[in-house]
C-alpha cells in the first residue's frame, strides 16, 4: 500500500490516533509516520497522517524507521515538536526517494 492509499483510506482526520511519547527529553517514539522528509543532527522533519511533523533538537538520531508499522524513534536531545498542515513541494527529494531512486 502505498502512501496516496493510506492517505485516501485515512482521509479523516477525526478517525486518526497518532501517538508521541518523549521520555526525558532524549527518546521520541512517533507512531503514524508516513515519510521522513528530511533529517540532519538539528532537525528531522516527518511526514504523518496529521500533517508535517518537525523535530528540533541537538545530536539528533533517527535510532529506528519502521515506514510498513509507521513507526520512527528519535534519540538526542530534542527541544520542539511541531505540526504543520503544509505539504513538502519537492516529495523526490524525501529520504526514501533518494534510497528508492
Amino acid at each position: 500500500m502505498n502512501i496516496e492509499d493510506r492517505k485516501n483510506n485515512n482521509s479523516s482526520k477525526s478517525n486518526i490516533i497518532q501517538n508521541l511519547i518523549l521520555e526525558s527529553r532524549e527518546k521520541l517514539n512517533i507512531s503514524g509516520a508516513l515519510d521522513v522528509l528530511s533529517f540532519d543532527d538539528q532537525i528531522i522533519i516527518l511526514e504523518t497522517h496529521l500533517g508535517l511533523l518537525t523535530v528540533k533538537g541537538e545530536d539528533l538520531r533517527i535510532n529506528k524507521l519502521n515506514i510498513e508499522s509507521e513507526e520512527v524513534i528519535v534519540d538526542g536531545n530534542i527541544s520542539s515538536l511541531c505540526y504543520s498542515d503544509k505539504s513538502f513541494e519537492k516529495r523526490e527529494n524525501s529520504f526514501l526517494g533518494k534510497i528508492f531512486k
